[in-house]
């Protein structure tokens, strides 16, 4: 763990407010990430948001350092958007993040519209063909593919081996791949 964090955990659990308010600076994004590709709707991706921090905060004391904040933070998200789907019974989607598709400003000014059409149906198609996974090839592929978490960070959020995670990782891609080569441009 950063010792950064550390710090400012230990300094909130002093009850400092501001060190508590920069521990949600830090997260908030990466922390709403996670839930909107979880829940895929802003509004209970913000719901899911704001939980998590609210469940955070009453229970940093339980947190022991035994790994990274930034971790411990996920694995609270997670569990809480998990529940919150259950509740709806309702499966996850999980985009992909094309933000570079969706910012003209971040495309090379020399690529064509049809690059660019191109790239994005491409988008289009892993994106529904991650949707199209069951949920725990696509969790396993955002945690590790998409927010680019180790193994081990993995496995500690979902709660089990990093062998299985590594097994479960590569279903995942072979079984997007096999779905992508179903549906050819």
């Amino acid at each position: 763990m950063g010792e950064d964090d550390r710090v400012l955990v230990e300094r909130a659990l002093a009850g400092e407010g501001s060190a508590f308010e920069e521990l949600v600076r830090r997260y908030h994004a990466k922390v709403y990430r996670l839930a909107f590709r979880l829940m895929r709707d802003p509004e209970k991706a913000q719901d899911v948001l704001q939980e998590t921090f609210l469940t955070v905060h009453r229970k940093l004391a339980s947190f022991r350092f035994e790994s990274a904040f930034g971790t411990w933070l996920y694995r609270v998200a997670y569990n809480t958007a998990l529940m919150r789907l259950r509740k709806e019974r309702s499966e996850p989607e999980a985009p992909l993040d094309d933000s570079a598709a969706a910012d003209p400003a971040s495309t090379d000014l020399d690529e064509g519209a049809d690059e660019i059409l191109a790239r994005r149906e491409s988008l289009e198609r892993i994106r529904a063909a991650v949707d199209r996974l069951p949920e725990s090839y696509r969790t396993v592929i955002l945690l590790r593919d998409v927010e680019e978490l180790s193994t081990e960070e993995v496995a500690e959020l979902m709660e089990t081996t990093p062998a299985a995670i590594k097994t479960r990782l590569h279903r995942a891609r072979l079984a997007l791949r096999a779905a992508i080569a179903k549906d050819p441009p």
